[in-house]
């Protein structure tokens, strides 16, 4: 009968018990901990020598050309065929996990794939080689996973990078990437981050939110769903506003549902993340310069070029830079229904933003025309949060009405009015109404959408 890792490691450091009997039941704390740190380092020792085996027994190049489950097999099959011909006796339960960390450490990211699988978690965050944390519901954990030095996680990193077509070096220390299925990677390097590699997963779980999820979650109401549904398909040019995490890339998927099939879409993105499920999408997105600094083309290139492609909605990812130009002129001068988000805290500095990013980009122009230029772009504003529970929300909705002499008219229709916080730290409120019916009720009605007057005037929730 196989023993156990730690029993094989306590008979070669000569702590085994007398009589042959294992490790005694009634052991005090320090010989515990003691027994658990000569299993972990044990375990890391046959990792690495079955690793290095590996290489000498697999051609691991010729991996790459096989698909990912019969490499998955292969790799399995050797590691076994190691560990019977070495005579290592391990548990069921040392041999499986010994099988898959190598095969994680050769096929996918390491010690961050059993991360990867778990849904619940939405970000993963390394902080050098000892310390990773992951966000579950919109918390931050200290987890246990570990790499083993900066080079164990350099290689992480490379590997994750070089399946896009990026670099990272000392040349070139930080980089935007993203994995097979849409979770956005950044990472930063020595010399640049002083205590080691770091490494950010935005995760990108494989089944997408749908605007039902988010009532679930309430998130948002029935009564605010069928409203923003029926601003996208009246065609009205909607941004989406919010800080980092807060669920800006999420209500832009769920907006996006609401655009009618047989409309031809040209979505533009720094790093591809969208997942709309209409037939007749085009996706387009940025590229980086090469290591000799050339063939950079950016988002204002794009939204150029998608110009000349017939779209009849434009989505927008994230406005950054100066393609808030050729964005704003192009919803205001035919392309409308068009979505973006950007990153603001309320929708009024939202404006403010979009007015920064127009002189940022070179062009001198006067400030009047500039905020003509954004009332005349954008109907909407969709401002979502995320609060200090970890739960997002539809904070306001708000509509540009217009200019009144030098400034931009703005007024809330739906806003979630918080109340207190409960004994669990709960964020407490209420979906309500402001009263106001939007200046746009005629062109939705024209557009074939009337909405009840009931939607304005009492609170909804």
């Amino acid at each position: 009968m196989a023993t156990s890792l730690v029993e094989r490691i306590s008979q070669n450091t000569g702590n085994t018990p007398a009589g042959g009997q294992g490790l005694q039941r009634g052991m005090q704390p320090e010989s515990k901990k003691r027994s658990k740190d000569l299993q972990a380092e044990g375990f890391q020792q046959l990792k690495l020598a079955v690793h290095n085996r590996l290489f000498e027994t697999l051609d691991v190049s010729r991996l790459e050309s096989l698909e990912a489950s019969l490499a998955s097999q292969k790799v399995a099959q050797t590691i076994n065929d190691i560990i019977d011909e070495e005579g290592r006796l391990l548990t069921d339960g040392d041999r499986a996990r010994l099988v898959e960390e190598i095969k994680n450490e050769l096929l996918g990211l390491g010690p961050l794939e059993p991360l990867l699988w778990d849904d619940t978690i939405t970000d993963i965050l390394v902080n050098g080689p000892a310390q990773v944390y992951v966000e579950k519901f919109g918390k931050l954990h200290l987890t246990d996973v570990r790499f083993q030095d900066d080079q164990h996680l350099m290689l992480i990193i490379d590997r994750i990078v070089s399946q896009v077509g990026r670099r990272v070096d000392e040349s070139s220390p930080m980089v935007d990437a993203r994995l097979p299925d849409g979770s956005r990677i950044n990472a930063i390097i020595p010399p640049l981050a002083l205590d080691g590699p770091a490494l950010s997963i935005r995760r990108f779980g494989k089944r997408r939110y749908s605007i039902d999820d988010l009532v679930a979650k309430e998130t948002v109401t029935p009564e605010i769903v069928e409203f923003l549904q029926t601003i996208v398909r009246a065609r009205l040019n909607i941004l989406v506003c919010g800080g980092t995490g807060s669920g800006k890339t999420t209500m832009l998927n769920c907006l996006s549902a609401f655009i009618p099939a047989d409309e031809r879409i040209v979505t533009i993105e720094d790093s591809a993340e969208l997942s709309l499920q209409q037939p007749h999408v085009v996706r387009l997105e940025t590229r980086p310069p090469n290591v000799e600094g050339k063939g950079e083309v950016t988002q204002r290139d794009l939204v150029k070029n998608a110009l000349r492609m017939r779209p009849e909605r434009i989505v927008v990812g994230e406005v950054r830079s100066s393609e808030v130009l050729d964005m704003l002129q192009a919803m205001s001068t035919g392309h409308d229904g068009s979505i973006a988000t950007i990153h603001a805290n309320n929708p009024r500095e939202c404006l403010g933003r979009l007015e920064m990013m127009m002189l940022l980009s070179g062009f001198s122009i006067p400030q009047r025309a500039m905020r003509q230029q954004i009332a005349s772009a954008i109907n909407m504003i969709v401002h979502v949060s995320r609060l200090s529970d970890g739960t997002r929300k539809v904070m306001k909705i708000s509509e540009i009405t217009g200019m009144e002499g030098e400034m931009i008219m703005m007024q809330d229709l739906f806003e979630f009015k918080r109340t207190g916080v409960d004994a669990n730290g709960k964020i407490l409120g209420n979906f309500i109404s402001t009263g106001i019916r939007s200046v746009y009720s005629q062109q939705l009605e024209v557009a074939g959408y009337k909405l009840d007057a009931k939607l304005f005037r009492a609170a909804q929730r």
